[in-house]
């Protein structure tokens, strides 16, 4: 499965939003209360997700160009070698902790 772009996650997004516009246009139009309205309310909800997870998606894609910079190197504040509190927190295993501690010995 392939990630969408930036761009393409919010071309998406608006084509499924005013794809569900115009089903819920449709459906207020036409009042139908028979197998046709249900599947247009199934459509409506149907192309929400869709426009809800290209948004999602757009928002957690890392802008891209040339305005992008590099993070500055951190600075080792003691502790397990600069490793924080929380990161040594989420090392519930202790063959995690040990391959860590290696890593770091070996550099």
């Amino acid at each position: 499965m392939t990630r969408l772009s930036r761009s393409r996650a919010r071309i998406l997004a608006a084509v499924a939003v005013l794809a569900a516009v115009s089903a819920v246009v449709t459906l207020v139009v036409l009042r139908r209360d028979d197998f046709l309205g249900v599947v247009l309310a199934i459509l409506v909800v149907l192309l929400a997700m869709i426009a809800g997870v290209a948004v999602d998606a757009a928002r957690h894609q890392p802008p891209t160009g040339p305005a992008t910079a590099a993070a500055p190197p951190q600075q080792a504040t003691g502790g397990l070698h600069g490793i924080d509190a929380p990161t040594l927190e989420t090392l519930d295993n202790p063959m995690m902790v040990a391959a860590l501690r290696t890593r770091l010995r070996d550099r």
